[in-house]
């Protein structure tokens, strides 16, 4: 049997991998903070704000496979570097943006290097570390992207304060280069040269795809979910995502296995995390405009009060072990996504007179569910697969959660958007500040502010809580029905005592068994 010696340098090494993942789950939250502020500097519509937010998941969703790809076969830490100074490039970009087309070209470009990072971040691991440290590892990386969604409202709301809305993507240059530096000098090279190939037409075919939904979904409530180009545009997107379907079928080793659907576990923990990416991406969307539009709080107030969410987040994720230990994980994801419910439907009792008090209570309770579905939903849907088949099966997790997020933050802001549009009185305003102010509840303020109309900003306050009120019933509907899905098909799980394979979160790949 063939025995694995632990690199001498493996914590180190892990520091630079700690360093990577900080980069890039400081960036995660960073911008939502920062989209009111941008949106009323750059006049940026509801539907240009979601593109500034879509246009980092979407590339980062669509090229995480072929860049794990990458990294297996021409060396993992070439390519973290190589993402992280694309992921610079992008981050210096945005600082320099003008208008809201640069932004997103940007924020595009960031995806890519984002791509490259997530899935070699977690594939090095099991080079690095045996199965006895592994968890501990793979923990402290999971630490590491957690650390920073609270930190980016906080250190984001701080720069908006003192500086331009530029500011937030400067700060990613510097974080960037330390992870390059870490990355070149403590991080030994692996690969994996039997990996599959990167296959040109079926990355195409996923960008092009899930761009196209995308596209589809945030412009159907501007033009009308029956207009010709919207209808055009999700035929092609559906055409285009069978046609990848049908090619990653007829290929011997696929790029994306979809045939690992067919393993229970791994379909049904895989619809419950991407459900979770669904609501948070969704939800972290459509909070921080109500937090400073409508509570009227600054950029730094509002990453401070986004932090009760985190802070659930966090103590789930210390709890989440435990109670899979004693319960299982099927009753635990299926009680995660109850909490989470219930944070739901309470978050949409919210009134233009709840105050932040009340906002805080349900953000913890959102935060505590999160945790406690999304944790063990990953780590099961791993735990189930072959072996051999772990790095198909956690490139086709990540992208999935990756594009859940994609769609939330479309369809939850494309309900937002219509819902306040709905709602918002214009009556005696200009076409042309009526237009304005139907853009965002930002913008209606600020047309507000310049026709010197009280009843304009008591009314776009009460039309964004009412549209906030409607994506919080749908995010509760969603979690309600996944945890019925979960309590119902996912498979009962050994007592700790029983042989099982623990789940890792990242697979083992043919360098690793030495």
């Amino acid at each position: 049997m063939e025995t694995f010696t632990p690199d001498p340098r493996r914590w180190w090494a892990l520091g630079a991998l700690v360093a990577s993942m900080l980069t890039l789950g400081f960036d995660m939250t960073i911008l939502n903070v920062a989209l009111p502020t941008m949106a009323a500097d750059l006049g940026a519509s509801t539907g240009q704000q979601q593109w500034m937010a879509d246009a980092y998941v979407v590339v980062f969703a669509a090229l995480m496979l072929p860049a794990g790809l990458l990294g297996d076969r021409f060396g993992r830490r070439r390519m973290l570097i190589v993402g992280l100074g694309v992921f610079l490039a992008g981050s210096a970009l945005g600082a320099l943006a003008g208008d809201v087309n640069a932004v997103v070209a940007a924020r595009a470009l960031m995806g890519v290097g984002g791509a490259l990072v997530t899935p070699l971040a977690l594939s090095v691991l099991p080079s690095l570390f045996g199965s006895d440290e592994r968890t501990k590892a793979v923990g402290i990386i999971s630490a590491a992207s957690a650390l920073g969604l609270p930190l980016g409202p906080i250190i984001g709301g701080w720069l908006l304060n003192h500086f331009w809305w530029g500011s937030v993507f400067l700060v990613n240059v510097p974080m960037a280069a330390i992870g390059i530096a870490a990355c070149l000098f403590l991080l030994p090279e692996t690969r994996d040269p039997a990996s599959p190939k990167v296959d040109a037409v079926s990355t195409a075919l996923t960008a092009t795809g899930l761009g196209a939904l995308i596209y589809a979904i945030i412009e159907a409530p501007a033009r009308g979910w029956g207009d010709p180009l919207v209808l055009a545009v999700f035929a092609a997107a559906t055409v285009l995502i069978a046609a990848l379907v049908v090619r990653e079928r007829r290929v011997e080793r696929p790029m994306l296995d979809m045939s690992l659907l067919s393993h229970r576990g791994f379909l049904f923990n895989t619809i419950a995390a991407t459900l979770v990416m669904f609501i948070l991406s969704g939800l972290l969307f459509v909070l921080p405009p109500y937090l400073q539009a409508v509570l009227g709080n600054d950029a730094l107030g509002t990453g401070v009060r986004l932090l009760p969410m985190m802070g659930g987040l966090l103590v789930s994720s210390r709890l989440a072990p435990q109670i899979v230990a004693r319960f299982g994980a099927r009753a635990t994801v299926s009680g995660g996504l109850v909490v989470l419910a219930f944070a739901a439907f309470l978050g949409s009792r919210t009134t233009i007179d709840s105050g932040y008090g009340f906002t805080a209570l349900w953000l913890s309770v959102t935060g505590l569910g999160f945790g406690l579905a999304l944790i063990p939903a990953m780590n099961s849907a791993l735990g189930t697969l072959p072996r051999d088949r772990a790095g198909s099966g956690s490139g086709l997790l990540l992208t999935l959660r990756q594009v859940g997020g994609a769609i939330g933050i479309a369809l939850l802001g494309s309900l937002l958007a219509a819902a306040f549009q709905d709602r918002l009185d214009v009556t005696g305003l200009p076409a042309q500040a009526a237009a304005t102010a139907e853009n965002s509840v930002v913008a209606a303020h600020v047309v507000a502010q310049q026709t010197g109309s009280a009843d304009l900003i008591a009314s776009a306050d009460h039309a964004y809580v009412h549209g906030m009120g409607l994506v919080l019933l749908v995010c509760g509907a969603a979690a309600l029905v996944a945890a019925l899905l979960a309590a119902a098909f996912l498979p009962g799980t050994p007592r700790p005592s029983e042989p099982a394979a623990t789940p890792d979160m990242a697979p083992e790949p043919a360098d690793a068994r030495q």
